[in-house]
């Protein structure tokens, strides 16, 4: 298999992997506790590696539709937005959180080169630590900065309680996150092996 740099994505193929993205957060985020979970870890890490060179516009928008998203969800439930248990001063920090999950993406696609079993590796590695860093600095917000702790049956903020705070939903973030990632690994290499596929049989035909 050729080890040369992968073709640069065109504007055109930017967009639609933007749209599809895009609906697939939208797809999944609008119901938390839906039968499909939320991917949009797995967006942002996905938009990363296709997108790289184009967070200037790509990610601003994709944050922006997470907080939209957001916002129609809770009010439609008829609660207030600034109100709501989830939304506080850590609520911004999901910009950091979902930063690092592009950030492992980005670095993914800097050291590509095609379909190996280094590129795997690297995969594997970047998506847990991205998702790890995510996970971290979106829970562990929460948990120092957000009011809704500060209830009389809750136990005083502690170093101990947030490692079991973080201990208590990590791993079926991580499950999720890279599951999704597997998924969008499986639909690139069939794509990637399909065009190589299509590429080998036109050189093989007769010229006329």
């Amino acid at each position: 298999m050729t080890t040369a740099p992968p073709p640069a994505l065109t504007p055109g193929m930017r967009t639609g992997i933007f749209l599809l993205l895009a609906l697939v957060m939208l797809a999944t985020r609008i119901n938390h506790f839906g039968p499909l979970p939320d991917a949009s870890w797995a967006v942002f890490f996905v938009a990363g590696f296709y997108l790289r060179g184009s967070a200037r516009w790509a990610f601003p928008l994709l944050m922006a539709l997470a907080v939209l998203v957001d916002f129609f969800v809770i009010t439609g439930q008829g609660m207030d937005f600034w109100s709501h248990y989830c939304v506080s001063v850590a609520y911004w920090f999901l910009v950091p959180s979902y930063a690092a999950m592009w950030l492992g993406g980005s670095l993914l696609r800097k050291a590509y080169t095609g379909l190996h079993r280094r590129e795997l590796g690297l995969l594997i590695a970047l998506a847990l630590v991205a998702t790890t860093a995510c996970y971290v600095v979106s829970k562990g917000s929460f948990y120092w900065l957000s009011q809704s702790w500060l209830t009389a049956s809750a136990p005083a903020r502690s170093v101990g309680g947030w490692i079991t705070n973080l201990g208590d939903w990590y791993l079926p973030y991580l499950r999720t996150t890279l599951a999704y990632v597997g998924i969008a690994t499986l639909a690139h290499a069939l794509v990637v092996l399909g065009a190589g596929a299509l590429a080998g049989a036109g050189k093989r035909l007769p010229q006329r």
